[in-house]
């Protein structure tokens, strides 16, 4: 019973990598002028990288700011049926959110380096 749950949560990380890997390559493809303007005047990979993850960070702090109030409430809510109680310590929702931002940053990574290390002259030819 426990593996179902282990699996449909592994499965729903999966999916959701998915989708944030597909907005960083829409958004790669979108700025890849705006890379290849940049790399040529001088801008480093670590630079272009910063950038492109910047956008997504954003992204995920803010969905953070709006879920976690919501979810303490639901689950305080939740556990007040039980018999034994606990309580719900803040390094919980702590660690998921630095959890949920490096699974961001490491999803992003893979297509921000690709398009920093590109070469900016194929960017910029069919202009």
């Amino acid at each position: 019973m426990e593996t179902d749950y282990l699996f449909g949560a592994l499965l729903t990380i999966f999916i959701s990598c998915i989708g944030l890997f597909g907005l960083s390559v829409l958004s790669a493809e979108k700025r890849t002028k705006e890379i290849g303007i940049r790399k040529v005047l001088g801008a480093s990979v670590q630079n272009i990288v910063t950038t492109l993850s910047t956008d997504f960070v954003k992204l995920v702090v803010f969905a953070l700011v709006i879920a976690s109030p919501i979810a303490y409430l639901a689950a305080n809510k939740w556990l007040q049926n039980f018999p034994y109680r606990i309580t719900i310590n803040s390094w919980m929702f702590i660690g998921s959110a630095l959890l949920v931002v490096f699974v961001a940053l490491f999803t992003v990574s893979f297509q921000a380096i690709k398009a920093a290390i590109a070469n900016p002259v194929n960017s910029l030819r069919s202009e």
